[in-house]
């Protein structure tokens, strides 16, 4: 086997973006009436779709909209770059590269303030493509469908050439419903736990560990 290409998540694996999703998310309940979610539930909801999360959060389907648009009027302007790289991100990256393997990111954050993202931080310029979610318009929602748009924007098929990254656990759910492995960092908002136990085949301690972990996992 001889992997070719490394999908990468973006919240928690590149990224901490808890404090810019917190904010906006308190911001938006408290706007809607809602009671703001403390910093520990939010960080428990970051990574899968809002309408994953905001039920455990308070908020149910007939809500949805109104919240999300009050989250996005703070977050688009304010919240995405309340946001720091992980310590090791870049070296790991132009390892992965050096190393010959294609790197894409593959989030279900909307893809236009993923890609604002990767660009201020200067990220951008290591994948070959970047996918996220469509957005509350379209259907392309839970990780399994970014994954499955990465793979077909990339003209790859699923498999053990292909691997996916990330630090929660529908991470690896996304990614065992393509066919192709996933491994987990320990990081971000998921714990080591989690991922081991929703089929990471292996769990990252440090950016510094990946590479080999890719190559022999």
């Amino acid at each position: 086997m001889t992997r070719t290409h490394v999908l990468i998540d973006l919240d928690g694996t590149l990224s901490d973006s808890h404090a810019g999703i917190a904010r906006s998310l308190q911001y938006a309940f408290a706007e809607c009436g809602f009671e703001p979610p403390t910093d520990h539930a939010v960080r428990d909801a970051i990574g899968p779709p809002f309408e994953v999360s905001f039920p455990k959060l308070g908020v149910g389907p007939d809500d949805f909209e109104r919240v999300v648009d009050k989250y996005r009027e703070r977050y688009n302007d304010i919240g995405l770059f309340e946001n720091t790289v992980y310590d090791g991100i870049p070296e790991m990256l132009e390892t992965l590269r050096a190393d010959g393997l294609t790197l894409a990111l593959a989030t279900a954050k909307p893809e236009e303030p993923a890609r604002r993202i990767t660009a201020h931080f200067g990220l951008s310029h290591h994948f070959a493509f970047e996918a996220g979610s469509s957005g509350k318009s379209g259907n392309r929602r839970t990780k399994a469908d970014v994954i499955t748009y990465a793979l077909a924007a990339l003209s790859i098929s699923a498999g053990d050439h292909v691997v996916m990254l990330g630090d929660r656990n529908h991470d690896v759910e996304g990614a065992i419903a393509n066919g192709i492995d996933c491994i987990g960092v320990s990081w971000g908002f998921g714990s080591h736990k989690e991922l081991a136990g929703a089929g990471a085949i292996a769990v990252a301690n440090r950016p510094a560990d990946v590479a080999g972990l890719i190559t022999h996992a």
